[in-house]
Parts: C-alpha cells; sequence; structure tokens
C-alpha cells in the first residue's frame, strides 16, 4: 500500500475543532427532603474542586500545557471551571487523528494549541413530580492540528451519565504550501468511531450527520435501567408496586424527552 503524503501547511494550522460534550444524571428523590439532599450529593460530588481535576487530567492526557484556570462554586447551587491551554511540542510529533478510542489517563495521545477546556453544572429538579435532572456541559476547544475527540473516551468515563449529547464540529481553513484552502485535515465519518467497545455496548445511540459542513451529532441514552439506580435516599423494596410503576414512567419520559429534545405526552406508550 502506498503510503500516504503529510499535508504540507503554509504556516499555522487555522483550523478550530471543537467537541461540545453534554452528560445528564437522572434522580428521584420522594420528599422536599431527598430532593434537598440529592441537590447537596449531586452539588459536592461535581464541585469546581473535582472538576477542576478532570480536566486536569484532561489536559495530562493529550499532553498540552495549562497556561491559566478559572473556577467558580455557586450559591445555591452549580459549578464552572475555565482553562486557558497551549500545545506541548515534544507530544504533538506523535499523534494521531485516526478514528479509534481515545485511552484513559495512562497514556498521552493528543495536543490542543491556544485553546480552552471549560466545564458547567446545572442541578436543577421538580417541585411536584420527584425527578431532579443534574447536567454538565463541557467544551474542548482546539486550534491546530488534533482533533479533541481523543479526550472522549475519557471524559465518559468521568461521569455516570444515563444521556449523553455529543456534538463535534471543524471552523475555519488552513492553507497548503500551494494556497489550496482545506476545511478540515482528517477523515470522520461518525462520532461512534472514537469510543469505547464498553460504552457501545451500554448506549443506544443515533448520528445525525451533516458532512459537508463538518458538523456530527451523537445522541446516546443507556439501555440498561434498574430502578434502585434511580432512587436517592430509599431502596425499592421499600416502595410499594403501583407507585413503583409511577416513578418508572416519570423517570423514562424524563430520559426520552431529553434524548428526542421533545415533550412526550402523558399515556403515550414509552419503551
Amino acid at each position: 500500500m502506498a503510503r500516504k503524503r503529510k499535508l504540507k501547511l503554509h504556516g499555522f494550522n487555522n483550523l478550530t475543532k471543537t467537541l461540545s460534550f453534554n452528560i445528564y444524571d437522572i434522580c428521584y428523590a420522594r420528599s422536599k427532603e431527598e430532593v434537598s439532599s440529592y441537590i447537596e450529593y449531586i452539588d459536592e460530588a461535581y464541585n469546581a474542586e473535582r472538576l477542576t481535576n478532570i480536566l486536569t487530567d484532561v489536559v495530562d492526557i493529550i499532553g498540552a500545557n495549562i497556561l491559566n484556570i478559572a473556577h467558580q462554586d455557586y450559591d445555591p447551587q452549580g459549578a464552572s471551571v475555565t482553562m486557558l491551554i497551549s500545545e506541548e511540542p515534544i507530544a504533538a510529533e506523535k499523534l494521531s487523528n485516526t478514528e479509534a478510542p481515545g485511552p484513559l489517563p495512562d497514556s498521552v495521545v493528543m495536543h490542543l494549541d491556544k485553546s480552552h477546556v471549560t466545564v458547567h453544572t446545572y442541578p436543577e429538579s421538580h417541585p411536584e413530580n420527584g425527578i431532579s435532572t443534574f447536567r454538565a456541559d463541557i467544551d474542548v476547544s482546539t486550534c491546530g492540528r488534533i482533533s479533541p475527540l481523543k479526550a472522549l473516551n475519557y471524559l465518559i468515563h468521568s461521569f455516570d451519565s444515563d444521556i449523553v449529547t455529543l456534538d463535534y464540529r471543524v471552523r475555519g481553513f488552513t492553507r497548503d504550501v500551494n494556497g489550496k484552502k482545506h476545511f478540515t485535515d482528517h477523515n470522520i465519518n461518525s462520532i461512534q468511531n472514537y469510543l469505547a467497545a464498553d460504552t457501545k455496548r451500554r448506549y443506544q445511540m443515533i448520528d445525525v450527520n451533516v458532512y459537508q459542513e463538518n458538523l456530527f451529532h451523537t445522541k446516546m441514552l443507556l439501555k440498561d435501567f434498574n430502578l434502585d439506580s434511580y432512587l436517592f435516599g430509599v431502596d425499592a423494596d421499600d416502595i410499594p408496586p403501583k407507585e413503583q410503576r409511577l416513578i418508572v414512567e416519570a423517570l423514562k419520559r424524563e430520559m426520552l424527552e431529553i434524548f428526542y429534545g421533545r415533550n412526550i405526552p402523558k399515556g403515550m406508550k414509552l419503551m
């Protein structure tokens, strides 16, 4: 097989590649006290310090340098972290954009160049139906040769997520030595190709891609449903069967509405 020639650029690679990673964790809490305890728990579990540690691990994995960190916990709940980062020149020469899952934190596989990583959390609950939904939004943006998709495997394993939405987009252009514009510098047909096998087994997935615009979108919904995993402060065995069925219906409706991005009328049969 003929060896593929490397793209020779005129100056710096000006392509901007951004991965937007949104996770949702769903919970049922029966009383106001349980709701308050859940929000307090999730707010502590994903406080600014822990989120900073997660993003620091991401930066280590991708071989980048942290230039600046801003982090903040909010009252009554929520947290944000923003990191400005720059590339690691030594690691950058060993990196690949091939469609394959990225590693966990024990390997360095890519770099970011003069860009940023951000995370924002949104714990919320409904005062009547007992459903609480925690959301975290993470953006990994690069300006250079490497795609941030290689950080995806680590990020998914860092959060316990019922629903994940992923957006990847390439913006701008770079020029080769002959002056020709290049609007992307790597082949991609699905974000799913960057996901590890265990993740693919656990989630139902749907793709919505616009190839000609370099836009890629994947939605993920956890396949297995165990009621005990969604209850806070109580076990399923302590709840009467009829109430269990109502709770399961409410939880599944919440998850499907988030997954499909629309409200589902009550009475409609759920999966």
